[in-house]
């Protein structure tokens, strides 16, 4: 039986189209890590500007939040420290309790009115310095502590998603990234 990156990484190499190939990706990734939900933000560093465009839901209830494409470069980063830490090229944020979580970390205020999640992880999808995208696995109803191997699947997963995010972003027309 392949291991789930052996699976993850047999899915982003397949001849779909990105699109596909990324919400495959998620539907491996949700499960993987134990999740309720997990998104992909995607980003064009070139425009600023990105939206949430895949995700993979544990069910119906849990809530879907896709959106229309946003300016990402001017009130996000000053409302959201997790934002804040991607654009910079930080390190990934594991976060296994929100309501625990410092300022310096997330605003809880922000976490608790855009997502409703107890616990997330905050993966940066980056390459020479420049944000493309967030992966982010969340749980709703309580903290969640994330395993040291959960930890490195989603590490190992990020560089993966890379080359397949910066496809999507490239094939779109550009009038995608206006609204």
């Amino acid at each position: 039986m392949p291991s789930p990156l052996t699976e993850l990484e047999a899915v982003l190499s397949t001849a779909l189209v990105p699109a596909e190939q990324l919400q495959q990706a998620l539907d491996l990734v949700g499960p993987q890590v134990r999740a309720d939900r997990c998104f992909l933000y995607v980003r064009d560093p070139a425009k600023g500007k990105g939206h949430i465009a895949f995700v993979w839901r544990l069910d119906e209830a849990v809530p879907d939040p896709r959106h229309d494409w946003q300016d990402d470069t001017t009130d996000l980063p000053q409302q959201d420290p997790l934002f804040r830490a991607a654009l910079a090229d930080k390190p990934s944020v594991y976060v296994e309790d929100v309501l625990q979580a410092g300022p310096e970390v997330l605003n809880q205020e922000f976490e608790r009115r855009t997502f409703g999640h107890r616990a997330l992880v905050h993966g940066h999808i980056t390459s020479q310095g420049q944000l493309w995208g967030i992966l982010q696995p969340c749980v709703f109803a309580h903290p969640h502590h994330w395993t040291a191997a959960e930890r490195e699947y989603l590490e190992a997963a990020l560089p993966l998603l890379l080359p397949v995010v910066q496809r999507y972003i490239n094939s779109l027309p550009d009038t995608a990234t206006q609204s």
